[in-house]
């Protein structure tokens, strides 16, 4: 569904990506690992378009989106949740919601989603007429994911969803996110440091180092790889 292929990107003289090719499959979740520094969030930038590549391809259900405006590549189905949860802070929980899906003109559909993410996360039903700003980090993460999944996307990108979260809170993310592939067939790019918090959802796995695929395979191959632990913890 989503295909990457020797896929660079620069800022100024520094190449952020090299050569970077994977590809997913539709309903499977790919973990994206490596240490601070290594390519991980500039990849997803580079997907939905924030940044343009100097070389290579994105294709998604094959067609190229490396020239694509942010906002149509958004309207094919490809959703991003940020790192930092950035939901608007100013707004409340279900003016958020709204938000991800105001290009949805379908109320009733609007109303189906809605009542569909609140299912995945109940802490959010009671605060859905709160201010974000109100929120714990961990509500914060779930009301950015779940905005996200407002737009309905069949592929979704997301930045760092554990970082300051408590144990619990990760786990009941990474649960959602692995409820959302098996059920929805939702196509799902994790980008994480925590490696095994990563590994213990997905099916497949790429390490990145440098800008560099340095290791990829089953979750599975991955975690079992002495490679991993120097090139994602920097440990022989």
């Amino acid at each position: 569904m989503l295909e990457i292929e020797d896929l660079c990107t620069s800022y100024g003289a520094i190449e952020a990506l090299s050569g970077v090719s994977f590809r997913t499959e539709p309903g499977s979740i790919t973990a994206v690992l490596g240490a601070n520094g290594a390519g991980k969030t500039t990849l997803l930038r580079t997907i939905t378009g924030l940044v343009r590549p100097t070389r290579g391809s994105v294709r998604y259900e094959g067609r190229e989106l490396t020239r694509m405006a942010v906002e149509d590549i958004a309207r094919l189905g490809v959703a991003h949740v940020p790192e930092g949860r950035g939901v608007i802070e100013q707004l409340t929980v279900e003016e958020n919601l709204r938000l991800g899906g105001l290009w949805r003109h379908d109320r009733r559909a609007f109303r189906r989603v809605e009542q569909e993410v609140f299912e995945l996360f109940p802490p959010l039903v009671q605060r859905r007429g709160n201010l974000a700003l109100t929120l714990s980090g961990g509500e914060r993460q779930m009301l950015a994911i779940a905005r996200a999944l407002a737009a309905e996307p069949r592929v979704l990108l997301v930045d760092e969803p554990s970082l300051g979260l408590a144990p619990l809170v990760t786990a009941r993310v990474m649960s959602v996110l692995r409820q959302l592939a098996h059920a929805r067939e939702l196509t799902v790019l994790l980008v994480e440091q925590n490696a095994r918090s990563a590994l213990s959802v997905a099916q497949r796995a790429v390490v990145l180092n440098l800008g560099r695929v340095v290791l990829s395979g089953s979750a599975a191959e991955v975690d079992a790889a002495p490679e991993l632990r120097h090139h994602y913890l920097g440990v022989s």
